[in-house]
């Protein structure tokens, strides 16, 4: 969680919502003429926009030698550009192919590739997928039979995205889950005239393939065609830890069995996923109350250090006053050491706030 600015996360009762998982990289309008288009053979359609994307990145250059010198760099300073055949690459540019790092994802049982271009990397705290993020961004599409570039959306204002959907709030589309762990957000922050100034934030370029963005189900009225590879240039400006349920538990934490995907770990087989259920192992006693909390009083003036958190202890809040930091934070305890913490015990029932409650 970072040590500045937080994001208001909203607050809700879970139990009176649908879970519902639609990926979105913006907000849309509703549209009544949106139909479906059949799909394509995932693996098929990935062949063909691998070959796109590549072929892109082999003819088009970067101006990375702007780069080299100031810093806090803006997304709107990345110019991309063709090189026409028979010409030249100017000096201080580089051709996308030799700058951009491959990486690979199995995604709705396919194997993606899709290409980051990290201009820097940020010295502040890096996402996980399961995160809200502050980000300013461009995106664009790349046709697959021409060369056009149409940018279908941007915004030089941060703006907070869900990378993961929670019943309330819709989610990012698969490439920012995996892209925006890569980096790290801004490492400070001031405020100046009522605008808010960024230091030393993630920049970078990802190129996507239409399987880790919208694929068949393009947003209606947004620019983008189905079957649409995706380029977004963009800023990380700041991390939220996503806890939808606020159960003291952040839902990277909850993704069990380590596939990035938290929607199929569900202890108590209620159908509520365990990121957005109160009573992880449903025994009665909330998963906040099965959790040891703690608090730190950190005196800056004195040149006290902050503590250094336990792997199993998760910071829920933290306040800062006259150089004096209250760090509020839980520990999933596991009180008979079989190997599995009290929150997703059954036969565990302690409420450690309980003298707290009564």
């Amino acid at each position: 969680m970072l040590k500045s600015m937080k994001i208001k996360t909203l607050k809700y009762s879970i139990y009176l919502l649908t879970f519902v998982f639609v990926c979105i990289s913006c907000e849309q309008d509703d549209d009544d003429d949106f139909f479906l288009v059949p799909d394509r053979d995932r693996t098929e359609q990935q062949v063909s926009d691998k070959d796109s994307i590549l072929n892109y990145l082999s003819t088009h250059y970067y101006n990375s030698g702007f780069f080299e010198s100031g810093s806090n760099h803006k997304y709107t300073e990345i110019v991309i550009t063709k090189l026409l055949e028979g010409e030249d690459m100017p000096a201080d540019h580089t051709l996308l192919i030799q700058a951009v790092e491959t990486r690979e994802a199995e995604y709705l049982e396919t194997q993606y590739e899709y290409y980051i271009l990290n201009i820097n990397q940020g010295g502040g705290d890096a996402p996980t997928f399961t995160d809200q993020v502050r980000v300013r961004y461009e995106g664009s599409t790349i046709y697959s039979d021409s060369d056009t570039v149409n940018i279908f959306d941007f915004n030089v204002t941060p703006s907070d995205f869900f990378l993961q959907a929670d019943g309330v709030n819709l989610s990012t589309i698969k490439a920012w889950q995996l892209v925006f762990p890569e980096f790290n957000a801004a490492s400070d922050f001031e405020s100046n005239n009522g605008t808010i100034d960024f230091s030393n934030f993630g920049l970078g370029v990802m190129f996507v393939p239409s399987g880790l963005a919208y694929f068949a189900s393009a947003p209606p009225n947004s620019g983008i065609a189905v079957y649409e590879n995706l380029i977004f240039k963009f800023e990380l400006l700041q991390v939220e830890v996503g806890d939808p349920d606020g159960d003291g538990i952040p839902s990277y934490i909850e993704d069990i069995d380590l596939n990035l995907d938290v929607s199929d770990d569900d202890t108590d087989e209620d159908s509520f996923p365990n990121f957005i259920d109160r009573d992880d192992d449903n025994d009665g006693v909330l998963t906040i109350n099965e959790l040891m909390p703690n608090e730190y009083i950190v005196d800056t003036n004195i040149g006290d250090d902050e503590p250094v958190l336990a792997s199993n202890e998760y910071e829920r809040s933290r306040n800062e006053n006259a150089g004096i930091i209250t760090i509020n934070t839980v520990t999933a305890v596991d009180s008979n050491n079989d190997g599995t913490p009290d929150y997703l015990d059954v036969a565990i029932t302690i409420n450690y706030n309980e003298d707290e409650d009564s």
